[in-house]
């Protein structure tokens, strides 16, 4: 099958179509024949091996999965003999049960990953990005527990989890200010925020306006920024803690002023959270934000497009 390889760390130069064996499957896993899959900030992160703290976890000198990509569209190919839960032809979703190995034409998923099929009429790649919707969900719904009336922030609420962030917190009932560049302001207010600023002009950090929920989908922030701006009993969560913001959860988590709140929001996902995304794009509550689309062959240019910066959405990989 074809793959995109990454033999070393490095820019997206390093990056090569290969031929690799197909994967096995046993009697319990799914072999999906992958059809879309996306490029965030994290992927660039495991690609370069900076910062340093990401490779704790992708391997110290070199690359432990040799095929990145986390996130997939596509349909089943074969299925084990002891698999129920799927079919031949399915139309499926869901995350990499071991957070790499999308960027090829087939990858093999276990039964009982977080993996669900598609119902709506979304395309594999709307699907692929709506996976990025995983993330805001968890943070809002389950970790922040936003509901109706309260005020929300989403800091990089053009990129590809905060666009997602701000159709959700609506959803949820909340008031939206949603911070980005000053070329997405308009695409923002199309997603349903209510008010938006403009970071090159307006530092949200020292207005005068009060959230209940700051959400860092940019990772820019910190606790210690963003305090200031929390109702009494607010919540700061960043989707890239650093070890300050990561302290401040440590230290704020007794208490019942404001805090800092972390979640490992991979660990968190069930199948349900996606069958609750495909039905909410069904029924318009909820919609797939495609900044652009690159073939297999080009994933490089994938990686290039998140790394400059300034996009809206997600970046997707049609394989």
């Amino acid at each position: 099958m074809k793959a995109i390889v990454c033999p070393r760390y490095g820019t997206p130069d390093v990056l090569e179509p290969r031929e690799v064996p197909t994967p096995r499957y046993g009697e319990h896993d799914v072999l999906v024949r992958v059809r879309a899959t996306t490029v965030a900030r994290d992927d660039c992160s495991f690609l370069s091996g900076e910062p340093f703290a990401a490779r704790l976890y992708s391997g110290l000198l070199r690359p432990r999965f040799s095929v990145q990509g986390s996130l997939f569209s596509g349909e089943v190919d074969a299925v084990g003999a002891g698999v129920t839960r799927f079919a031949e032809g399915d139309r499926v979703f869901g995350l990499s049960p071991r957070d790499f190995g999308t960027q090829a034409e087939y990858l093999r998923v276990p039964e009982d990953a977080v993996m669900a099929r598609r119902e709506s009429g979304m395309t594999h790649e709307e699907a692929a990005c709506l996976l990025e919707a995983t993330t805001a969900l968890t943070l809002l719904r389950d970790v922040a527990r936003v509901r109706g009336g309260q005020r929300v922030l989403v800091n990089g609420a053009s990129g590809s989890v905060g666009c997602y962030a701000v159709q959700l917190a609506k959803h949820l009932g909340a008031e939206v200010t949603g911070v980005c560049g000053p070329a997405n302001t308009e695409a923002l207010y199309a997603l349903g925020a209510d008010r938006v600023l403009d970071y090159t002009r307006d530092d949200f950090t020292r207005g005068a306006e009060r959230y209940d929920v700051v959400l860092d989908a940019a990772g820019r922030s910190s606790f210690t920024r963003c305090r200031r701006v929390l109702t009494r009993r607010g919540a700061y969560l960043s989707v890239n803690p650093t070890p300050g913001t990561l302290l401040h959860v440590l230290l704020t988590s007794p208490g019942r002023g404001r805090r800092a709140r972390f979640a490992a929001t991979g660990l968190m996902q069930r199948p349900e959270n996606l069958v609750f995304l495909d039905s909410l794009f069904a029924s318009g509550g909820i919609r797939a934000v495609v900044d652009g689309s690159h073939p297999l062959e080009r994933t490089a240019d994938a990686y290039r497009r998140v790394e400059r910066g300034g996009r809206m959405g997600s970046v997707v990989v049609t394989v």
